[in-house]
């Protein structure tokens, strides 16, 4: 080990990430430009435009025809060689985002400025085995295909008699029998059973006269449900591509001047990009500030003198939720109206209340137990705030044991959904829910700490049943392009092995078994994860400015890579990083730790740590990379390292974005 190289390393990757705060003092971030994202926004766009009665107190249709035009040239711009369509600029084809950007071309009437790419794009298309290659991608989940299916047979594409009818009569039933239904669809995705039902229905009436009443029956009612779900931003999970799916069924059924067609247009307008592209989602603002705090508080930065608790309480849901009819005390990944509690920023904020508490402490000499000096305005403002953090905790905890599956595991956002993959336990989930309880363990009464012994020993036993054959698990929100399932072990081995961590039980033979798939899975460059794919990135400089260009250019110690070869990526050597540190006095993974720090403090003075990956994955394997998770995953592991190798403490990063 190298403690200087160390800390010279967190210091710069801390200052970096400090200085992406806004002048509120927390982060928001930036999500990528997403293709898929970008036609759909298109197609709800040039149906309203045609459908519409008026503009009044809307985008006039000038506005429209400019953003269809902008959105236009954007996607030509992003077809890959294959002629297919990736969700991201970095990401590979695959034929969801490409049925759609042929979809978006010919409603928005293009078809003739763009018959070369077009040919090229129906050709990939055909390579996968058009409907039956997207059917096979999504298997019996119908939440993408048949939205997908909807777009394409409202451009004239395909028949409706291929689109499944969705039983959007069942939307009119109250929301808690939801889970007892077994839909077809997730549970976050109702608005678009909804829409897309109806739109099948209105296209392609069912044969059966008795269903055709009861759906006939139910299309005011299910179209209530749809009114009372949109948030105040007009978008559903502040998600472009729902949004838009929702909208443009709305406009192509004789309802584009219904106020859910018309507040989804405005969100969709006010989401559009400078570039002519939109994002799958407005932001991940909650998700990065906690974890942020998180990463920093690792070395024992002052997260208090930061400012951002107060904005972070001020995110906590205190109503039940709308769209999934989840309790008060969560969290979702935004403070904008339309984000979602769930089981993965709940735990994410808790922590980071946590550790604000642990920092207010101070020893009897008093000088702050942290590496840094305690900022008295902050320690005095944490103490004044200690109630409602506290009473914070209190629901979220409280909200946390009430999500958990009978299984043991924790879903995202509702608990009994098990039908479909994206609503089932997850692994990570699962070990950040028992990080997160554990952390608040020791404040909370008897009761409570009795429910969450047993959540947490429920909790481990499914983490032992999801443990693969190889010591690795899976995770149910990342994904890795070039893993011949599109899975993310790394990311999944090392959260778990942090639940592990967390409660000192890095002894267990599960977590040996899982330290040593880490070790065994290092890649030869010495960092983890990546693949090929990961040489044709896209380099993100300081602040704004972004230049496209190879990975051989920019770094030119990796020229001697030859083709095929794997380059490992920031994200998740971090991680394995991370999760190796407390077993770093065993010499095997001793020596894989230091590898991957040599790596990782290279990456870093490099500036690799601003270079992206695609390893996030949305709803229905839908790809994205957010700018700051290289940032703030290269943090944590280099925060945890200092803490653990450092013989000297950080110096005072500036306090202010």
């Amino acid at each position: 080990m190298h403690p200087s190289s160390i800390l010279a390393a967190y210091e710069k990757a801390r200052d970096d990430l400090l200085a992406e705060r806004i002048p509120a003092g927390h982060w928001i971030g930036e999500l990528a430009s997403s293709a898929l994202a970008t036609a759909t926004a298109i197609s709800a766009m040039s149906l309203m435009r045609k459908h519409r009665a008026s503009a009044d107190g809307g985008p006039s249709d000038v506005e429209l025809g400019r953003l269809i035009a902008a959105g236009i040239a954007r996607l030509a711009s992003q077809a890959n060689d294959d002629g297919g369509f990736g969700d991201t600029d970095l990401s590979r084809s695959n034929i969801a985002t490409t049925m759609l950007v042929v979809a978006a071309m010919h409603l928005a009437g293009v078809e003739k400025e763009h018959a070369e790419l077009l040919t090229a794009a129906n050709r990939y298309i055909d390579s996968l085995g058009r409907i039956e290659g997207l059917r096979k991608r999504y298997g019996e989940d119908k939440t993408f295909a048949v939205p997908i299916l909807t777009n394409c047979a409202l451009a004239g594409l395909v028949s409706w008699c291929e689109v499944d009818a969705l039983p959007f009569e069942l939307a009119a039933l109250p929301q808690s029998f939801f889970r007892f239904m077994q839909l077809p669809v997730v549970s976050y995705a109702i608005p678009a059973l909804v829409a897309i039902g109806q739109a099948k229905y209105f296209h392609d009436p069912p044969w059966n006269p008795i269903m055709r009443v009861i759906r006939w029956a139910t299309v005011g009612t299910s179209l209530e449900v749809l009114r009372i779900m949109q948030p105040a931003s007009g978008g559903y999970l502040e998600a472009v591509p729902l949004t838009s799916f929702v909208t443009m069924s709305l406009a192509a059924t004789g309802r584009a001047d219904h106020a859910v067609a018309r507040e989804g247009l405005k969100f969709i307008v006010a989401s559009a990009r400078a570039d002519g592209s939109w994002p799958i989602d407005t932001n991940l603002a909650c998700w990065n500030t906690t974890l942020a705090m998180n990463a920093l508080s690792a070395a024992g930065e002052p997260l208090a003198a930061l400012g951002a608790l107060d904005w972070v309480l001020a995110c906590q849901h205190r109503e039940t939720h709308p769209f999934t009819g989840a309790a008060t005390g969560g969290w979702g990944w935004s403070d904008l109206s339309g984000a979602v509690p769930d089981a993965d920023d709940t735990p994410s904020a808790l922590l980071a209340l946590a550790a604000i508490l642990r920092e207010g402490k101070v020893d009897s000499s008093g000088e702050s137990s942290h590496h840094a000096p305690p900022d008295e305005s902050a320690t005095r403002s944490v103490t004044s705030t200690l109630p409602r953090i506290e009473n914070a905790a209190a629901m979220g905890i409280t909200w946390l044991l009430d999500l958990q599956n009978s299984d043991g595991g924790w879903p995202t956002f509702c608990r009994g959904w098990t039908r479909q993959v994206f609503d089932r336990s997850g692994s990570d989930l699962t070990a950040h829910a028992i990080r997160a309880l554990h952390a608040w363990r020791d404040r909370l009464p008897k009761r409570v700490v009795e429910r969450i012994d047993l959540a947490t020993t429920t909790g481990f036993t499914y983490l032992s049943e999801q443990q693969k054959s190889d010591g690795s698990w899976l995770p149910l929100w990342f994904g890795n392009q070039d893993h011949p399932l599109e899975d993310n072990p790394v990311y999944g081995t090392a959260k778990v092995l942090l639940a592990f961590r967390d409660l000192d039980r890095i002894d267990d033979p599960a977590a040996r078994k899982g330290l040593a798939w880490l070790v065994r899975n290092q890649n030869p460059d010495g960092g983890w994860g990546g693949g090929p794919g990961v040489k044709n990135s896209t380099h993100h400089a300081p602040r704004e400015e972004i230049v496209t260009r190879s990975v051989t250019d920019t770094f030119p110690e990796t020229s001697s890579l030859q083709p095929g070869s794997i380059v490992s990526s920031v994200e998740e050597t971090s991680l394995a990083v991370e999760a190796l540190i407390p077993a770093a006095d065993e010499p095997q993974i001793g020596s894989s730790l230091t590898r991957g720090l040599d790596w990782l403090v290279a990456a870093v003075a490099e500036n690799r740590h601003r270079q992206v990956s695609p390893i996030g994955f949305y709803f229905a394997k839908l790809w994205y990379y957010e700018r700051l998770y290289p940032q703030t995953f290269a943090v944590s592991a280099l925060g945890h390292a200092v803490a653990r190798f450092a013989t000297v403490t950080p110096r005072n990063p500036s306090r202010h974005p």
